[in-house]
């Protein structure tokens, strides 16, 4: 059943079947949400269930007047959206396994509230993990201001997956965690462009991480453990996802997905005090003296 057209805004109804639950965390971003939520409602399929989850400062999110447009364009389409305050704030990890704990179907997509997606692009990643069948696959968000900025040194760690998607250990001290440079600046998107791809085609590639638009196959996350590891952390910490991630990939692999339509609004970080690396903390095995800023800006 496809969401409903103009023609069809006022009947009311909200659409049932939803395949994907869309989990967003956010605050003191009603700019940014609102054009993350537009790509969204530009999105042709699949159906979808949205919960956004806001510890903004002060009132809710949505009730900025961008947010709350955007919202009723989404419900007016059929989408069922779920608006929900969650304080206090824990930290990351802690917020991020409160929005898997109101997931229900069987893909979920962690979406920063500062991406953008092409029309299309929710298309490919859920056809991406059904078709590969890993624990997860996401497209790097790309920094458009860096198009004219090439770079080739970050870019050569680039391996497509030929074959299955298998599972894989990464950490500090494995090869696999020299791909991280390749979703800095524009560089995806230079990569696609040199491989040639088709409109509608996509390639499965390896990666290290990736940071702010994932789509996870929900029972290989839960499987993993989720967030809930957040009771390890203090609240202000950074690289929740990586931990959640590398649990994933060691059981059932991931893949990055070319071409990404996700683009980074390249707005400041709110993630401004990074001196714990989560996953210096949780997984025991990880080196300090090996770690790197691993969440920053897409630079």
């Amino acid at each position: 059943m496809n969401r409903h057209t103009s023609a069809s805004w006022a009947t009311g109804q909200t659409i049932e079947d939803a395949s994907l639950d869309i989990l967003i965390p956010t605050r003191n971003r009603p700019a940014e949400l609102a054009v993350t939520l537009a790509g969204l409602a530009a999105q042709p399929g699949p159906i979808f269930r949205l919960v956004v989850s806001d510890q903004s400062d002060g009132q809710p999110v949505w009730d900025k007047a961008p947010v709350s447009a955007i919202v009723r364009v989404l419900r007016a389409q059929g989408t069922e959206v779920a608006l929900l305050r969650h304080l206090p704030r824990r930290g990351l990890a802690e917020h991020r396994q409160f929005l898997l704990e109101q997931a229900i179907t069987h893909k979920v997509l962690f979406l920063d509230d500062d991406v953008w997606l092409e029309p299309g692009a929710l298309g490919r990643m859920s056809d991406a993990l059904d078709e590969l069948g890993c624990g997860f696959v996401g497209m790097a968000p790309q920094g458009l201001s860096y198009l004219a900025d090439r770079r080739p040194e970050q870019t050569g760690a680039f391996a497509a997956w030929e074959g299955p998607v298998m599972p894989e250990r990464v950490r500090p001290d494995e090869p696999a965690f020299q791909r991280w440079p390749l979703h800095s600046a524009a560089n995806l998107s230079h990569l696609s462009a040199e491989l040639g791809l088709e409109p509608g085609q996509w390639l499965p590639y390896k990666v290290a991480w990736l940071g702010g638009c994932t789509m996870f196959r929900r029972e290989a996350l839960e499987e993993a453990g989720g967030f809930r590891f957040w009771e390890q952390l203090p609240p202000e910490h950074c690289g929740e996802d990586v931990v959640a991630q590398w649990r994933v990939m060691e059981s059932y692999g991931g893949a990055g997905i070319l071409p990404t339509g996700a683009v980074h609004l390249e707005s400041p970080t709110t993630v401004t005090d990074r001196r714990v690396e989560a996953f210096n903390v949780v997984l025991s095995d990880s080196p300090q003296e090996n770690a790197l800023p691993l969440i920053k800006e897409r630079n």
